[in-house]
């Protein structure tokens, strides 16, 4: 392994790049995995390690190509208090069509944390595939991934609109927190996109939409948080699938 590389190395700079801008992880087509048992399941899911960087005395977690970092370059670079010893650069997958039966809609999403725990559970229920519609939070924003716990690697994401959606012949359901029949009653059968709108202003009422859906709930809060709503209503949706009802 060559020398150690510094604060201004242009690898190093590369990573603060894909790290901080939304950008530069479009242009070039690339973006930075945090930590080995992330990595390990981007390995796991197919996805292409370019390189690897690793903290003094660190050990590669792939057969990338692997750099060792200088003193205090990954407390400079990572984006968390307390770094992980291992980052990769990890290349983005081909854009994939929009496919299966169950699929979940994120319009205009703007948090990262939430759209990595809808992933998460998405997963966890067996959904086909996460929609992320114009304007929403980028999947591979570093928060995203983490939050994940590896499901971005294991989960189709889509770019589409509500409308290609609907145009792929999905029954759109939508998510309001006083429209709709109760999650518990709800028809989750067949060709179902269940849709959720963003946090601070949720699905307007005139939504291209087929049904609404609400949770209800006691207590003073309007509303669950939109990454504990989906996590709700994907695991109903799951067990009324199994089962037919």
């Amino acid at each position: 392994m060559a020398d150690p590389l510094s604060f201004t190395n242009p690898h190093v700079q590369r990573l603060r790049r894909l790290l901080g801008r939304r950008g530069a992880r479009s242009d070039e087509g690339a973006f930075v995995v945090e930590g080995a048992t992330l990595i390990a399941e981007a390995v796991a899911g197919g996805w292409t390690v370019e390189a690897e960087y690793l903290a003094p005395h660190g050990t590669p977690a792939t057969t990338a190509p692997s750099y060792l970092l200088a003193d205090g370059v990954l407390e400079r670079v990572a984006t968390t208090e307390r770094p992980q010893p291992n980052l990769a650069v990890v290349a983005m997958p081909e854009p994939v069509p929009l496919a299966g039966e169950f699929v979940v809609v994120a319009d205009q999403l703007a948090d990262p944390g939430n759209l990595g725990t809808i992933l998460r559970s998405a997963e966890a229920a067996g959904a086909d595939a996460v929609v992320l519609t114009p304007g929403s939070v980028d999947p591979f924003n570093p928060k995203v991934v983490r939050a994940s716990a590896g499901a971005l690697f294991h989960m189709p994401v889509v770019a589409a609109t509500l409308a290609d959606v609907a145009g792929a012949g999905f029954r759109m359901l939508g998510t309001s927190s006083h429209l709709g029949t109760p999650h518990t009653d709800t028809d989750w059968s067949g060709h179902v996109a269940l849709v959720l709108g963003n946090e601070a202003h949720g699905l307007p009422d005139d939504a291209p939409v087929d049904a609404w859906v609400r949770i209800e709930h006691r207590g003073r809060a309007e509303s669950l948080n939109v990454a504990m709503a989906a996590t709700v209503l994907l695991f109903e949706a799951a067990r009324t699938r199994r089962s037919g009802r």
